[in-house]
This record gives C-alpha cells, sequence and structure tokens, in this order.
C-alpha cells in the first residue's frame, strides 16, 4: 500500500497524467501512465477510452445466479441490527458474492455494458459502475452519493422513491457522511443539490437514482498530495456507510469475505482535472468461476427479505 500512494503522489508532483486502481481496504494499489497502461487493462470514463479498445462480439446472453442461502444471508443481517440497536452503526452496506455462470466472459461484459464509468482487467475483474465517486476541476472537489433506486416502470415512480421515508434516512446519512469526509480535505464545502434523479440501466430495465452533489474547495497543490486525499476520503462512504469506522469493523466482521477490489475505486488524473468511480457491479475471476458481487444499505427500518432480493436484483 505505501508503494502504491508513495507513486501516486510522485506523479502527482511531476504533473503526469494516470490511471489509479485503489482495492475496498487500499492493500492493492495500480498507477499507470496513461501513455503507458498494460495491453491486459481498458479503461472508459464517460464514453472516453483509455487503454486497450475492443470490438464487441455478438453472442447470446444467459445468466444463472447462485446466491449464498437465504438463512445465511440473514443471520448476517440480524448481526448487523443488533449493531444498529446497540448504537454502533447507523446505516452499513451488507455485501455478498454471488457464483454465476453465464456465456458472456469479463470482456463480453466490458463491451456490452453502457455504463458510464467500466474497467476490465484481464483474468481479474469487470466494473461497469453508474457510481461516480469525486471529480476534480481545477481546485474544486464534486462528489454525487446515490442512494436509492426504482424501476422506472412503475407508476409514479418519480414520487414514490422520493417520498419513502427509509430512503430519505439512508440518503441524508450518505450525504452527511461525504459532506464531512470533504470537509476533512477541503474548505467551504456544501451540498449544492439534495436528492435529485437520475436515469441509469441496468441491462435492458431502466432505473431512477437518486443522487446528491457536494463540492469543496481543495488547496492550489492538491496534485503533489493525491494520495493523501484519497487515502482520507475511501473507502467511499456510500458502499460502507456510518460511522464510517466503526461501521467498517463491522461490515469486517459480518461479510466473511474478502471484498478485494469490489467497492474500491479507480480514475484518471489528467492535468487539474480527475475523474473517479465507484467500483459497483463487478464480476470477478477465480479460477474457472465469475463471481458477481453486489449489495445494499441496511438500517432499523430495512426489511430482511426484501434486502436479499435487492442483493440478488443487482445481479444482471
Amino acid at each position: 500500500m505505501r508503494d502504491g500512494f508513495w507513486l501516486l503522489n510522485e506523479m502527482g508532483r511531476r504533473g503526469e497524467d494516470f490511471l489509479f486502481i485503489l482495492s475496498y481496504d487500499k492493500s492493492d494499489i495500480r498507477v499507470y501512465p496513461l501513455n503507458s497502461i498494460p495491453s491486459n487493462i481498458s479503461c472508459n470514463i464517460e464514453g472516453k477510452e483509455f487503454g486497450k479498445a475492443h470490438t464487441p462480439s455478438h453472442k447470446k446472453y444467459q445468466l444463472k445466479k447462485y446466491p449464498i442461502p437465504y438463512k445465511e444471508y440473514l443471520k448476517k443481517f440480524d448481526k448487523i441490527q443488533e449493531y444498529i440497536a446497540s448504537g454502533d452503526t447507523y446505516l452499513l452496506n451488507l455485501t455478498q458474492p454471488t457464483l454465476i455462470d453465464t456465456s458472456f466472459t469479463l470482456k463480453d461484459f466490458y463491451l456490452h455494458s453502457k455504463a458510464p464509468y467500466k474497467l476490465y482487467i484481464e483474468n481479474e475483474f469487470v466494473c461497469f459502475s453508474p457510481e461516480c465517486f469525486i471529480e476534480i476541476n481545477n481546485n474544486t472537489i464534486y462528489t454525487y452519493p446515490m442512494k436509492g433506486t426504482i424501476d422506472a416502470s412503475i407508476p409514479n415512480a418519480k414520487e414514490k422513491i422520493l417520498s419513502d421515508s427509509k430512503e430519505f434516512a439512508e440518503h441524508t446519512m450518505i450525504v452527511d457522511l461525504m459532506r464531512n469526509d470533504l470537509n476533512m480535505i477541503g474548505d467551504d464545502t456544501k451540498v449544492e443539490e439534495f436528492r435529485y434523479i437520475d436515469e441509469i440501466y441496468a441491462g435492458d430495465k431502466r432505473l431512477l437514482q437518486v443522487s446528491s452533489k457536494i463540492s469543496s474547495t481543495l488547496p492550489n497543490n492538491w496534485r503533489e498530495n493525491i494520495a493523501d486525499l484519497l487515502n482520507t476520503i475511501t473507502p467511499a462512504g456510500s458502499i460502507t456507510g456510518t460511522p464510517k469506522k466503526r461501521t467498517i469493523e463491522i461490515i469486517k466482521e459480518v461479510e466473511g469475505y474478502n471484498r478485494g477490489f469490489y467497492t474500491g475505486i479507480f480514475g484518471v488524473c489528467i492535468k487539474d482535472t480527475l475523474k473517479s468511480a465507484v467500483m459497483i457491479r463487478f464480476v470477478e475471476q477465480k479460477e474457472n468461476n465469475l463471481i458477481y458481487k453486489s449489495g445494499g444499505g441496511i438500517t432499523s427500518d430495512s426489511n430482511a427479505k426484501k434486502e436479499y432480493q435487492e442483493m440478488i436484483d443487482k445481479v444482471y
């Protein structure tokens, strides 16, 4: 980890443009100059391709899911509720691995996804994320926490998601957490927009996603300290919970598996700009198996069966 952060700061000081990839626990940090990204890596951020480009194949899509049994999930859910009742956490993002059987390869997922943030590392994993982590333009940093999703085909979907008290509470907690995170690295931190609607796609399904926009002013030399900046605000609050430090400890105890790069971050730094994403919608290759990792936020108002189903529905 130390070498990865050192390289981040060094490239920032030298003014180089680079791609960076951080695992969830920051134990694996990879940094590559944009002009020499390895041939086994492809990255696409908001339609701009970095690394090796590929041509989509025409392949029939098939997918079978083998999630953990509900009883096993329920034990983890109930343990989290105990921690919520004791005041250790108020919101915790519980994730689990799901074995999948599919006709698609990791490369196929990358090529066929329409997500705004995509990353593919051959024989390791693919990510096709809808969620921006941070953006930096000149000396202003922005983050756009996403919490709350509904099928756009449901009648009055927008009104229903915005009036849902559980979704409101969950989103508010994440906005407050991210505002506090930005306040640790910048000044004049403010919520510019609170709970607006984005449209995203899960395969062919159109979804409405609730987001907010938060900004803060960075010092002029932020590039020279880019590793310190990223270390301070990761892991992302939207995939951990609040309070962050204690919630991360509970996640490690309850989930029972290694997230790896899932829910880490990746992005590119070009001159005085930076764009990055949270690595959700994530498929990992383990020997000859593909593992899809997914989850959702748990609060005191959560229903175990609904949360379990949401975890499965996010496998697509």
